[in-house]
């Protein structure tokens, strides 16, 4: 039996190998693929030979950083997806049910149509600021009386918190049509445009976040089962549920606030992760981030060549795959029921 555990776990680590060697080949293709096609030994020699060329520079300032981006975001979401979907024993809960994408996109055009603010740096932070309040709003309600029914009182205080949030955005959007133009890009999410400088300012919580969640990984395992067995084996499971929730918080902010409103990856792809290691949340948690940042990078190369030599946004691109997955989960979930 020992040894059958030895097999299994090295097998899971095999795994996580090939899973690094195509993310590192998918990065590879973003940095070379798009309107101007360069080659690999380019993009080696934009920083080993900088020549100041145009294709140099958009390796330096455009290809990598979007890469890069994209790497981080798809991890965190992926990573929070699959806290959330835990946290609430909901197989269809993500990041957008906790109120964070639409509390950050609240706060994001509030800033911009009372503030003027116009900076994506600033907009970063204040994305952060609005995903932060969202979900501190969705967990007080979410975990007000009986500890045992607060999983679906998250679920359903995360619908209402969305719903009253979108609501308020829509409305500063009919009021102004400059906001509008400004903020429909980000609504819809993207990972272009955004400066290596505006990953490093968010990347602290993104990896204070993502350690968080493999600290967590064990409890997880155990509240994953119910209040009750939590509880009976000695579980603070209030303790575990709010650490959860701070995790998210990190992860799902910062991507969110980095790179607007993508849906979809945290609800496909610890789906995946589950499929391929089963229910260990000690192995879910990397998977997930894994999976995640190679299906956002396969998303973004895709958004270059639908319209080319336009783009269209990312969260575009996940949701044509998200959207079929999500129906099957739904009929799936009332088939069992």
């Amino acid at each position: 039996m020992k040894t059958g555990l030895m097999s299994r776990r090295a097998s899971k680590l095999a795994g996580l190998l090939v899973g690094v060697l195509i993310l590192a080949a998918c990065l590879t293709a973003s940095v070379v693929l798009g309107a101007t096609d360069v080659g690999w030994r380019e993009a080696i020699a934009a920083y080993t030979e900088f020549d100041g060329s145009n294709e140099h520079l958009i390796i330096r300032t455009v290809r990598v950083p979007r890469a890069l981006v994209a790497l981080a975001v798809g991890a965190c979401l992926a990573v929070a997806g699959a806290l959330m979907q835990a946290l609430t024993r909901n197989p269809l809960a993500s990041p957008e049910i906790l109120g964070i994408h639409a509390g950050a996109a609240f706060f994001i055009v509030a800033s911009m149509f009372v503030l003027t603010f116009t900076s994506l740096s600033q907009l970063v932070w204040v994305g952060f600021l609005g995903g932060a309040i969202g979900a501190a709003v969705v967990y007080s309600l979410g975990t007000i009386g009986r500890a045992e029914s607060s999983s679906v009182k998250i679920v359903l205080a995360g619908a209402a918190v969305t719903a009253l949030f979108s609501s308020f955005t829509q409305g500063i959007l009919t009021l102004s049509e400059s906001t509008l133009d400004q903020i429909l890009f980000w609504l819809a999410g993207s990972v272009a445009g955004r400066k290596l400088e505006m990953l490093l300012s968010v990347l602290p919580y993104m990896l204070l976040g993502l350690l968080l969640a493999m600290l967590i990984a064990r409890p997880i395992n155990t509240l994953a089962l119910g209040d009750d067995v939590a509880t009976g084996v000695g579980q603070r499971t209030a303790y575990v549920k709010f650490a959860a929730a701070v995790t998210i918080v990190l992860l799902a902010g910062s991507s969110v606030a980095l790179a607007g409103s993508i849906g979809f990856i945290g609800l496909i792809v610890p789906h995946l992760a589950r499929y391929v290691v089963g229910t260990d949340y000690r192995w879910i948690i990397p998977y997930s981030a894994l999976f995640g940042s190679i299906l956002l990078i396969l998303a973004d190369i895709g958004t270059r060549f639908v319209i080319m030599p336009e783009e269209v946004p990312i969260g575009i691109m996940t949701a044509l795959v998200g959207t079929p997955f999500f129906v099957y989960l739904v009929r799936r979930r009332g088939t069992a029921s």
